[in-house]
């Protein structure tokens, strides 16, 4: 088994990690995703499995064909920019490895199994998260999704279709979901929960309430050196200010924001910007303390810009409720992936995930695979050898119980 995942795993690690950063690039529809998604149609197919892609561009790889009830299991293989190794990458990896661990106990599930590959999972390219499961689930419309763009205006319809696709096609499928019985994701954790026990793997019990706000600062374009601080209508300044606020209204609600994404027009040295674009990514326990935090920051943005003659204009980009998985699955697969040890952790998470979309309709389940620093969206997040085998064995266990594998029939 430990051999299976590491050879998958040396054939993907190269693909789109970047020379200098070390960090990861595979942005949907991309270069570096055509190469990962052929890394995985001919892995996938090497074990036997059917692969075949969905309207959206989601990739399923079906053991046996596709059917009703079926057990599905993957995550995602696109990444933040210069993201880590892991996040995504791990849960298909290690799909794979748990089919061919099934094959090697001699097991065949009774019930149809699916590995799947979500597209613009992290949102990273055209700006909303788990897009792949919102459009198969409904969750947006293909309007919207068609004609959302990326930094250089180029539309996710026209590189879908560059990819060779067909756009016209996306949108919900009730047809593919009502296939699925139960969805299963493995998932690096994304935080430092498992590193203070004993256990290798955990289950997460809900997702924090989250969502993406863009914040456009208007001001005028003038020059650094003539014009005096009285006379300017610096956009910087209410974006410096609205960036302190979110860290406050965090603190005041134990929550998280963050402003990780930022443009600046015209982006010169000696030259007073006309425009600030940032993104809020804003995160917490409750709903309510969710829009606690969004209100504090919107409020504090609009006092400033106005404060320094600038335009304000917000737009909510993407926004997720809580999701609370089901709690009988969970405990069922908690006992599963815990093994003789007795139960496996259960615990929250602030990280969004396809699951969690998938919830809506579906029951789903999270295993996290621990992770020793807890470093994530970053080159150096990392899981250690023995912990990623022991998420495949998780995993196997938790596909056999669900997808009731049973002996294969003699060729």
């Amino acid at each position: 088994m430990s051999e299976v995942f590491d050879r998958l795993w040396e054939g993907l690690a190269p693909l789109g990690r970047h020379r200098t950063t070390g960090g990861y690039r595979r942005f949907s529809w991309g270069p570096a995703d055509t190469e990962v998604r052929a890394w995985f149609t001919e892995a996938a197919r090497a074990r036997g499995l059917d692969v075949r892609t969905d309207r959206n561009g989601n990739l399923w790889a079906w053991w046996g064909g596709p059917g009703a009830e079926a057990v599905v299991t993957g995550s995602h293989l696109d990444s933040v920019p210069d993201g880590g190794a892991y996040d995504g990458p791990l849960g298909v990896v290690s799909a794979l490895a748990a089919v061919e661990e099934l094959r090697r106990r001699g097991l065949r599930p009774r019930r149809p199994l699916a590995v799947t590959v979500f597209v613009e999972e992290e949102g990273a390219r055209f700006g909303v998260p788990c897009l792949g499961t919102r459009l198969l689930t409904g969750a947006i419309t293909p309007e919207r999704a068609a004609g959302l763009t990326d930094a250089e205006g180029t539309t996710w319809a026209a590189a879908m279709a560059g990819a060779g696709l067909d756009p016209e096609r996306i949108g919900a499928d009730p047809d593919l979901l009502g296939l699925v019985g139960v969805f299963v994701e493995l998932h690096v954790e994304q935080g430092r929960a498992l590193a203070r026990t004993e256990s290798p793997v955990g289950v997460a019990s809900a997702v924090w309430p989250h969502g993406r706000w863009r914040l456009d600062f208007t001001g005028q374009a003038d020059h650094a050196g003539t014009t005096r601080l009285a006379d300017r209508n610096d956009p910087v300044l209410p974006f410096a200010e609205t960036v302190l606020a979110a860290r406050a209204a965090a603190h005041a609600n134990d929550a998280l924001a963050t402003i990780g994404k930022v443009q600046v027009a015209p982006n010169g040295t000696n030259a007073i910007p006309s425009r600030v674009r940032a993104w809020l990514d804003a995160r917490a326990p409750s709903e309510a303390a969710l829009r606690a935090v969004v209100a504090h920051v919107d409020a504090a943005a609009r006092r400033s810009a106005a404060d320094h003659g600038v335009m304000l204009a917000t737009y909510l980009e993407s926004n997720s409720p809580v999701v609370h998985f089901d709690r009988a699955l969970r405990d069922r697969i908690a006992v599963l992936a815990g093994g003789e040890a007795g139960p496996a952790p259960v615990l929250p998470t602030g990280a969004g995930h396809d699951a969690a979309v998938l919830a809506s309709a579906v029951p789903t389940a999270m295993l996290f695979v621990r992770n020793p620093t807890g470093l994530s969206h970053a080159p150096d997040e990392y899981v250690e050898p023995a912990d990623r085998h022991a998420g495949v064995a998780a995993l196997a266990d938790v596909l056999a119980e669900l997808a009731e594998a049973a002996p294969a029939e003699p060729a």
